[in-house]
């Protein structure tokens, strides 16, 4: 037994002594759409502008602004269209939205918007319970979308979500989950967000998966998605960061889940990363 008082303290910003710090990262901020696709109560479009503009103006610089998804399934974001038509351009900020299908890939394109998002998921029942769709229907869709907004002009990122375990399975094979990093990358994906959509990775859980992933995609090309569930976002972050990953998707306070994920909390706030 020993006085824990007697070890010496840390400040919060003495965790460099975890890893050695790079030069640069890309926070990609997720709170307008993950963040607030899962709040109950409904958050009028000024509101949205409202905190848009205040993360440009805190010098945020990638910004996922919405998703284009059916307003049956998330009313939340019924507003995408009106939202981007009333925010402000700025040369230094990339925006951003979820395209799930052509038809949100259509609405994509009418706002003028020069990046979409698409989502994978790494478990067959999660992708049923998310998108109605399987892995394989999904993936097959993705042939064709993401080809389709290239050729309009548009980056495309991708998520992979329930990487690290899903809600209705459990544990995921991770080599399905790096052969499917692997596929999005080689359909023109210029990123891959390996996602931790229930919290439920661990530190020598993310190395592993983080390990197999970058012997076959470049670090430049993968970002990490995770989420606080358990408390362990910052600390698996860091192993990411110390492993070579440059890019972390975040959401301002900590905002977020997925409503088609029981359990799960909250994105790393952006403040906090």
């Amino acid at each position: 037994h020993r006085d824990l008082h007697s070890f010496p303290t840390r400040r919060s910003s003495d965790l460099y002594f975890l890893v050695d710090l790079p030069d640069h990262v890309d926070l990609y901020e997720v709170g307008l759409r993950d963040g607030l696709q899962s709040e109950t109560a409904a958050i009028d479009t000024q509101g949205k502008v409202e905190l848009a503009i205040a993360l440009m103006d805190a010098g945020l610089s990638r910004i996922e602004a919405t998703s284009f998804v059916s307003p049956k399934r998330i009313p939340q974001l019924a507003d995408g269209e009106e939202l981007l038509a009333r925010l402000p351009h700025r040369s230094n900020v990339r925006l951003s939205a979820v395209v799930p299908n052509a038809k949100g890939l259509e609405r994509a394109c009418r706002t003028g918007i020069g990046e979409v998002a698409v989502l994978l998921s790494a478990s067959e029942t999660f992708s049923q319970r998310n998108t109605n769709v399987s892995i394989a229907g999904m993936l097959s869709a993705l042939e064709a979308l993401i080809p389709a907004a290239r050729e309009k002009g548009l980056s495309v990122r991708a998520y992979l979500s329930a990487v690290w375990g899903c809600p209705y399975e459990g544990a995921v094979d991770p080599d399905r989950a790096v052969r499917l990093a692997e596929r999005l990358i080689d359909l023109g994906c210029y990123e891959v967000s390996l996602s931790d959509t229930i919290g439920v990775a661990t530190p020598a859980a993310v190395r592993m998966l983080v390990e197999r992933a970058l012997d076959r995609i470049p670090a430049k090309r993968i970002a990490l998605h995770l989420h606080d569930t358990r408390g362990l976002a910052l600390t698996n972050l860091a192993v990411g960061l110390d492993m070579g990953i440059r890019t972390f998707d975040a959401s301002i306070g900590g905002l977020g889940g997925c409503p088609y994920a029981p359990g799960a909390s909250g994105n790393v706030a952006t403040e906090d990363l």
